[in-house]
């Protein structure tokens, strides 16, 4: 897929910077992300109001949802699942400025959150249940140990690329199609896409988080 034009990748290949797309807009989407936590929290009042109080209602809304998967103890892990998805969330959103390329229609961007993931799930794993944590992969019968930890662990390897292609595969089809309209209607072809994308960003965020959580959450049970 090409597209039209870049405006980073421009400004990028004037500078003489050889980065792809989905790295200079997941730069611009961490200075987005860094610019309205620092404008929302610079004057902190008691009665919110504006952007403080925007998004007071968006990590509230984050940490109800953290609290409702995973109990008392999903707030210790709030940082992560709601840095995730607010960044996955910003980086979907992108796709719907003209001449922007959203970061999570390229592989790259969401192999690395998938393994920043998958090595925090046994990160908390171990440090929740000690070496006992390999419980998980063994099941309650001896004699199936060997066959249940092969069948456990490709299931556990297949999570990051699950969370991988999944999201690639919406973002970038959803790229395709915006870009054969813009194409065939220039005009107003792209403008029913464009609110098909706006519900696919909301939708595969709220997929990538809770598959996550999901994770996350398995790796806190006590093994059976």
């Amino acid at each position: 897929m090409v597209h039209p034009f870049l405006i980073l990748e421009w400004l990028a290949e004037q500078a003489n910077l050889h980065l792809g797309p989905h790295v200079l807009y997941a730069w611009l989407v961490m200075i987005l992300l860094i610019g309205v936590g620092y404008f929302a929290t610079r004057k902190i009042t008691e009665i919110p109001s504006g952007l403080q109080n925007f998004m007071e209602a968006v990590v509230e809304m984050l940490e109800n949802f953290m609290e409702e998967n995973l109990g008392p103890k999903g707030r210790r892990y709030f940082p992560l699942i709601g840095t995730l998805a607010l960044f996955i969330l910003t980086c979907n959103l992108i796709a719907l400025v003209p001449s922007a390329f959203p970061p999570t229609a390229n592989p790259n961007t969401n192999a690395a959150m998938a393994l920043t993931v998958f090595g925090a799930t046994h990160f908390i794993g171990f440090r929740e249940h000690g070496i006992g944590y390999l419980k998980h992969f063994t099941g309650p019968m001896p004699v199936l140990a060997p066959f249940l930890f092969v069948i456990e662990l490709i299931g556990h390897v297949a999570r990051p690329l699950s969370l991988t292609l999944r999201l690639f595969g919406n973002m970038y089809g959803h790229e395709i199609v915006l870009m054969i309209f813009l194409i065939i209607l220039p005009i107003l072809g792209p403008v029913p896409m464009m609110f098909l994308g706006l519900l696919v960003a909301f939708i595969q965020t709220f997929v990538f988080t809770l598959l996550s959580v999901i994770y996350i959450a398995g790796a806190l049970e006590e093994a059976h």
